[in-house]
């Protein structure tokens, strides 16, 4: 049986204690929680293109300390307040992913943890999966 590991990244703020883990690592998979802008106390970036980008970082950062690279990510699902800015998020995910993008699902949502999380991203990971 495999095993399971959280995975921490000195580079994304981790939740409150008995909330959630932000990473689980479970042999070859890589499982990231809903990702949101939000750093510290604050959205970093007041547009879902900005807000993206920062999402997509962090998630990059959580694939890398489980062992992986972006493009092991084999799907994503991507939460919007407004769907008419879906090529927002596309545009910022062109920049973290090449070759064969991940399979993905968008879907439009009423509101978010917050008034201004524009956008919440989840991701699944395989390590190794990818060719390069």
């Amino acid at each position: 049986m495999p095993k399971r590991t959280r995975v921490i990244s000195p580079n994304v703020q981790e939740p409150p204690p008995q909330r959630w883990s932000n990473c689980i690592r479970v042999g070859d998979m890589v499982f990231v929680a809903g990702m949101t802008a939000r750093v510290g106390d604050k959205n970093e970036g007041a547009d879902e293109y900005e807000q993206s980008k920062v999402i997509f970082g962090k998630i990059k950062h959580l694939v890398e300390a489980a062992g992986g690279q972006m493009n092991d990510v084999v799907k994503v699902v991507i939460y919007v307040v407004n769907i008419r800015q879906n090529t927002q998020v596309w545009k910022a995910r062109a920049e973290f992913f090449t070759g064969d993008f991940p399979t993905s699902t968008l879907v439009e949502v009423a509101s978010l943890a917050t008034m201004d999380t524009l956008v919440e991203i989840e991701a699944i990971a395989v390590v190794g999966s990818s060719a390069g």
